[in-house]
């Protein structure tokens, strides 16, 4: 491919890279307070809902999102994934997240969401008490703290390794997946279809995200509401 055959594409849009960084930031955070403890154990749950609110937003822009970032674009099947792996994948599969690197995607966020929902029953009886414990038996808010605190913890751990291993494997065989995910353009092939990432998408991401806030704002204190 020479260079008259490639162009700038808008691969990843703002909002897109904006939940990215911040769930990075968030599960950083929450790893630092959850092995702190103690008052940290306040700070963890506040994360905890900031993933939540993210991860809510996630599954919005998963269908309204730039083209790249729908959940459509990465919905790989079986046939596909045995092409990537055997190198006879489609080059589109590469523009976005590749077969693999979309299993990676949809374990992480599997995996967020089961140490958020588990996050929201679990009692340790010590330092935490999840807002919706009362509204589960005691035996399933402490099954809840033990998968939260223990395999549940170190499956994330692991699907983040495995993450950022990726990434330093991609990039000594010359592929940087990190620059991208900041400016969000890639050079392709052109007629490659671009991600709309305009301000009325971007309005529209504005408008999802404070949706996105209000329900889990909504959700943690139904049982205040609730009694």
């Amino acid at each position: 491919m020479t260079d008259v055959d490639v162009t700038r594409v808008r691969v990843w849009d703002l909002p897109t890279r904006l939940f990215h960084w911040l769930l990075v930031a968030a599960v950083a955070g929450l790893v630092i307070t959850g092995n702190l403890g103690g008052n940290w154990m306040t700070w963890h749950q506040r994360l905890g809902y900031a993933v939540l609110a993210l991860l809510l937003f996630r599954v919005l822009w998963g269908v309204a999102g730039g083209h790249w970032s729908r959940f459509a674009s990465f919905l790989y099947g079986p046939g596909t994934l045995l092409a990537y792996l055997r190198g006879r994948a489609p080059a589109d599969v590469e523009v976005g997240h590749s077969p693999l690197g979309a299993l990676s995607v949809w374990a992480l966020l599997l995996a967020l969401g089961a140490q958020v929902a588990t996050g929201l029953i679990s009692d340790d009886e010590i330092a935490f008490t999840g807002p919706l414990a009362r509204y589960v038996e005691a035996a399933t808010a402490y099954a809840a703290t033990a998968w939260h605190k223990g395999p549940g913890k170190l499956i994330l751990l692991g699907l983040v390794g495995l993450h950022v291993l990726a990434i330093v494997v991609y990039r000594l065989r010359g592929k940087a997946l990190l620059p991208p995910m900041i400016h969000g353009d890639k050079m392709l092939p052109a007629g490659t279809p671009a991600s709309a990432d305009g301000w009325r998408q971007r309005l529209l991401a504005a408008a999802l995200a404070a949706l996105s806030a209000a329900v889990t704002w909504a959700f943690v204190n139904a049982a205040d509401w609730l009694g």
